[in-house]
């Protein structure tokens, strides 16, 4: 068994409370250099077209500072494009975005009519010396629709699995989720889960063999309001130890 996840820390709503009030603190840049200090692996942005967190200057910050350590999200649109080759983060994850949702509601769905377009971004930002990864529901079309793509990773949504109502819905998805993970890795993609997992329900999808890197953002940033931002990441990590 694999026995070394990695972490990546999603820090938007660092952003989203900064932007409440429209100060300049809390620092994103700040945060990132705290969570990397105590065993985060990367920082997560989500750099959204409405920018109602995570600003321009935040990424430019970021990947100043750290840019292996930078893993944005952002839509398929040159816009994002432009800025990912600007900027360079060490990984990039292409995600749906739709207006007005609350958060990414959901796997990319990957139509015939937009695989060419796609797949030159994918090899654009590739050529940069930048990983991508697609974020995708955990169906086995959608893993082999990845790597036809030329994908370096996949990071497969976690959001079914975390608004389970039963245990036995529960182990249905985390089955779906533990037989896409397999694929992956037989695919030589890595792979990645995200959305939703918080303090009662990652461990089990921690514990998938073929699993590598968990990203999890809101559940940590509001555990830190309680016991602070060392203790939030630690109890974290202390669920995704295999040993």
């Amino acid at each position: 068994m694999n026995t070394d996840i990695q972490l990546g820390v999603n820090i938007d709503h660092i952003a989203t409370l900064r932007q409440a009030r429209g100060e300049a603190y809390p620092d994103t840049l700040e945060a990132a250099k705290t969570l990397l200090a105590l065993g985060a692996d990367y920082i997560v942005i989500h750099l959204r077209r409405d920018r109602r967190h995570i600003q321009e200057t935040d990424l430019q910050k970021l990947c100043r500072a750290f840019a292996h350590k930078v893993h944005l999200e952002m839509a398929a649109c040159e816009e994002m494009l432009e800025l990912a080759l600007k900027y360079k983060p060490g990984s990039v994850c292409i995600v749906p975005e739709y207006p007005n949702e609350l958060t990414t509601s959901g796997g990319l769905k990957i139509e015939e009519k937009d695989k060419a377009d796609l797949k030159q971004k994918i090899h654009r930002l590739q050529e940069a010396g930048i990983r991508v990864s697609l974020f995708i529901d955990p169906k086995a079309n959608s893993v082999r629709a990845a790597y036809n793509l030329g994908a370096d990773i996949v990071e497969l949504c976690t959001k079914d699995y975390s608004k389970a109502k039963t245990q036995k819905q529960a182990q249905t998805l985390l089955n779906e989720i533990s037989l896409c993970s397999l694929l992956g890795r037989e695919l030589n993609m890595e792979v990645h889960s995200g959305h939703g997992l918080n303090y009662k329900n990652v461990r089990e999808v921690a514990l998938i063999d073929a699993m590598q890197c968990l990203n999890i953002g809101f559940s940590i940033i509001a555990r830190s309001i309680f016991v602070g931002l060392p203790q939030a990441l630690l109890e974290m990590r202390t669920l995704l130890d295999r040993e």
